[in-house]
């Protein structure tokens, strides 16, 4: 992946990160959930639990996701979870996730600013 090469090596537990979901990632799982339910109700909450758990596996290796270089100075990365892009950023020992939608959407780098 781009950016810092994964060394494989978990967090320690002096550096173990928690998570926070800002609003608008938030929103984006309400709005996926949203859009996915009318024409398949199973499978919207299926994709909304695996999006919402997506982040537990960054707690022991927060730099796993590909880093976004046009976010320097911000350490913001992103993930692949099944057909969904999410991007988080690591600061002060925490994972903020920022935003979240379907691969197919059409996405700007102004959404994290």
């Amino acid at each position: 992946m781009g950016g810092q090469p994964f060394d494989g090596q978990p967090a320690t537990a002096a550096v173990r990160m928690k998570i926070q979901w800002t609003s608008k990632a938030s929103s984006d799982l309400l709005r996926l959930h949203e859009h996915l339910r009318p024409v398949a109700p199973e499978a919207a909450a299926r994709v909304v639990q695996q999006l919402a758990h997506a982040p537990n596996r960054l707690i022991d290796y927060p730099r796993l996701g590909e880093k976004l270089e046009a976010f320097e100075p911000r350490e913001v990365r992103r993930i692949i979870v099944g057909h969904y892009e999410m991007r988080y950023e690591i600061a002060n020992g925490t994972l903020f996730i920022l935003r979240l939608w379907h691969c197919r959407e059409n996405r700007s780098l102004e959404a994290e600013h």
